[in-house]
């Protein structure tokens, strides 16, 4: 998931944070054993209160916990840090790290050994995602990434003996699957305008050897040699000239197209990787059994590659403002985000109860999880898969505002209203103003 379009002005709470921060910052009168505070979204909700329980039990550490639904989180925690809410720990996005770093609403995490002792054993991908100007500011504790899934018994059905391993196959196999009356759409991609908007767009135009921005964070999505106009092209032709993909993924959010595709109406279809646990599942999906991960079909100019997203535990300055609290408060963090009594207990518990990923690089070698992981994929091909997926190159402060333009243009592209160049320079025009303005 990723950060939703937001009503709040980023520029007012930060005009309005520095005041508030060095009140925080400098509170060192706090009681010295007070509780934990902290903050989560409605996710794993009792996973959490029970490994929080243990942790209770275990330190004799108070935990004030707290939850807010993902869609107004980021929202709830602005206004808390304004406000100068008691929050020592938090869940981040990935995708809000250099908006909340710039406010000093975090803190790095890099002087604390108890915390970086973990580095080697996580993702590369994930420790970019965590660092900014050079720090690092989290403990990761669940990662994904967009997977390509296919259909196994429609393509057998069809007289495909393997699935597509390019966009160009992905084309071909889709028609031939369609002109044997075998799936109306065969290709499924959520275009709607929500949070996992930037995670589809992104899968496409890494794998197809594109990028939005450079190494100077310049806009280089317009360009038709290095930029998104090759993913957005095939798209557009997907939805227009193949008729592969309905016009209507444009109003298609990615609970929907996951409902699509367990329905047995689709061949091929771009999904978040934990979804194969649902499509896998005889309750839940008609095509239990037969749903598979591919690598994610490459470009003529690109690659396997595929976006990926993090979700880490960051520090507040006002942990930082007491000793004892700053002490307790990492305690926490390890026992979430590392080990707790030398394992990846709460990895593992969100792995087996919610299909939830890990990226911890131990636990693919791991005998308990690599049982549980066969149970609905490969986990060879899926570690693999990881390890070629990337950070969205979009993550700025001003991601947000650039996002609701890039996914409008995209979707006026899907409908023909412009060519995909229009839309893009567009994207692009957006995005160069607002680095601008920063």
């Amino acid at each position: 998931m990723t950060m939703s379009s937001s009503s709040l002005s980023r520029r007012t709470f930060l005009k309005g944070s520095v005041a508030g921060l060095s009140a925080t910052a400098l509170s060192t009168h706090a009681l010295a054993r007070e509780p934990i505070h902290f903050a989560a979204w409605s996710a794993a909700v009792d996973q959490v209160k029970s490994h929080v329980a243990a942790f209770e039990a275990k330190t004799g550490i108070k935990v004030e916990y707290s939850n807010t639904p993902w869609a107004q989180f980021r929202e709830t925690m602005i206004t808390k840090f304004v406000g100068n809410a008691p929050i020592d720990t938090l869940w981040v996005s990935d995708t809000w790290l250099p908006e909340w770093a710039d406010a000093g609403w975090l803190v790095p995490i890099d002087q604390y050994e108890a915390l970086t002792a973990y580095n080697n054993d996580v993702d590369d991908f994930c420790l970019d995602s965590m660092t900014y100007k050079g720090r690092l500011y989290g403990l990761t504790y669940y990662t994904d990434y967009m997977g390509f899934i296919y259909h196994a018994e429609m393509l057998k059905k069809a007289g495909i003996s393997s699935s597509p391993t390019t966009w160009r196959e992905v084309t071909d196999q889709a028609k031939i699957i369609k002109d044997k009356g075998l799936s109306q759409y065969p290709m499924l991609v959520s275009m709607a305008q929500e949070t996992w908007l930037i995670e589809f767009i992104s899968a496409i135009v890494f794998s197809t050897g594109g990028k939005f921005t450079d190494d100077k964070n310049d806009a280089i999505m317009h360009d038709p040699s290095i930029g998104a106009v090759t993913a957005l092209r095939w798209l557009v032709d997907a939805v227009h000239k193949d008729r592969i993909v309905s016009a209507s993924c444009v109003e298609t959010g990615e609970l929907a197209g996951l409902k699509s595709f367990s329905s047995g109406k689709h061949a091929f279809g771009l999904m978040p990787k934990y979804r194969l646990r649902t499509l896998n599942d005889p309750k839940q999906s008609q095509i239990a059994g037969h749903a598979t991960l591919a690598l994610m079909p490459k470009g003529e100019r690109g690659s396997h590659a595929t976006v990926g997203w993090m979700r880490f535990y960051g520090l507040t300055p006002r942990a930082q403002a007491n000793s004892t609290r700053l002490a307790d408060t990492l305690k926490l963090m390890e026992w979430f985000g590392g080990k707790a009594d030398g394992e990846y207990k709460f990895q593992k518990l969100i792995f087996k109860e919610l299909g939830g990923g890990f990226g911890a690089k131990s636990l693919f070698q791991d005998p308990e999880m690599r049982v549980a992981y066969a149970e609905y994929g490969d986990i060879d091909l899926i570690d693999k898969q990881g390890s070629l997926a990337r950070k969205k190159d979009v993550v700025a402060p001003w991601f947000g505002e650039w996002n609701d333009v890039n996914g409008s243009a995209w979707q006026q592209a899907i409908l023909a209203k412009v060519t995909p160049e229009q839309a893009l320079a567009t994207s692009a025009a957006k995005w160069s103003t607002l680095k601008k303005q920063a």
